[in-house]
């Protein structure tokens, strides 16, 4: 397993009970692929560089975790399809 860095751009209108719920669900996709070691800094809320659907502003996280090579499809699929997410960069962290 490797270490990875996940950053989500998440939607302002999400209030804190949907974040934490949202948050618990990526969580739980990362254990079910195989992942381990899963730390969540949140990063605020701050402006876009340029609107995304039409939102200017959007909280950010940055989620530590260590998963296996064939779990990142799986994980970046979900993610996709997660409304409350605008967008998202998943990295392999360098050593």
């Amino acid at each position: 397993m490797r270490d990875y860095e996940l950053t989500i751009v998440v939607r302002p209108d999400v209030e804190d009970t949907g974040l934490t719920s949202l948050l618990e669900r990526i969580k739980g996709l990362i254990t079910t692929a195989g992942g381990q070691g899963i730390q969540v800094e949140p990063w605020g809320r701050r402006h876009l560089a340029y609107p995304i659907k039409k939102v200017t502003e959007a909280q950010y996280f940055l989620i530590r975790a260590q998963l296996p090579g064939q779990a990142l499809r799986e994980l970046e699929r979900n993610l996709r399809l997660t409304e409350e997410v605008l967008r998202f960069l998943l990295v392999r962290a360098d050593e």
